[in-house]
């Protein structure tokens, strides 16, 4: 099958230091992908050359097969990648319909904005990813951390996302609201979308991801199937930088 994307001998230098270092992942439809490292193992400046943030230095980006050029976070979007920071990128004031049509308001023939038309279209994109949110009246700063998260992928996802970039997506939250995300990210895969998810939480990465690459000092470790390594192998990988001993079949 052809990856939705891939990223290959990509590399980007900062001040004579080389933050990323030919290094190669790939990611297939329904399919999560963890990018494990310290900080400042190149995982989120690797990234960061997908959505647009930086320009590579080398490299080769292909999407469904087809080489593309990313300059910016509008040339990401026109190839249906979108990235959803820590941060969210909400505004608090603003209930979930608001928030998901920001900048992208459906208008009726007299050009008003048309609030009712943008409450019922986010009413069905929440139904298919997240039945249980209730609260569309609500301004986000009022809503929890899940729910948050769900009005964030919700907008991405309405815009036709096929990648997507989850950076930290559980930190901060509680249990509940962590199992809500992984739920969300379950559906993301079955409705066939690619998820790079950034992380630092080993047991996270196991829980949510098909496969996790891992990075260090710039340089990828390796990429493994998750069924077939534990939690010692992905943290020899971070610290020491060797990847897991093949298994006795």
């Amino acid at each position: 099958m052809t990856p939705l994307v891939e990223m290959k001998d990509m590399c980007i230098s900062f001040g004579g230091v080389r933050a990323v270092d030919h290094v190669s992942v790939d990611l297939h439809p329904g399919e999560v992908v963890g990018l494990l490292g310290h900080n400042g193992a190149g995982k989120s400046t690797l990234i960061k050359m997908l959505s647009g943030a930086y320009k590579p230095d080398s490299g080769e980006i292909r999407v469904n097969g087809q080489h593309v050029t990313i300059n910016s976070p509008r040339d990401a979007r026109a190839h249906n990648i979108e990235t959803i920071y820590q941060t969210l990128a909400l505004a608090d004031n603003l209930d979930a319909a608001s928030n998901l049509f920001l900048g992208r308001e459906i208008v009726n023939t007299l050009g008003f904005v048309d609030d009712d038309a943008m409450e019922a279209e986010t009413r069905k994109i929440m139904a298919r990813l997240n039945p249980n949110f209730q609260k569309f009246k609500a301004p986000v700063k009022a809503l929890s951390g899940g729910q948050r998260q769900s009005v964030a992928i919700s907008r991405a996802v309405y815009f036709n996302a096929k990648i997507l970039i989850m950076d930290e997506p559980t930190a901060a939250l509680g249990p509940q609201e962590t199992q809500m995300v992984a739920e969300l990210i379950h559906e993301l895969k079955k409705q066939g979308l690619g998820i790079f998810l950034i992380d630092h939480d080993v047991r996270a990465v196991i829980e949510l991801c098909d496969r996790a690459s891992v990075m260090k000092n710039g340089k990828l470790v390796g990429t493994v199937n998750i069924p077939d390594v534990t939690e010692d192998d992905l943290l020899s990988m971070i610290i020491l930088g060797k990847q897991p001993e093949q298994k006795a079949s």
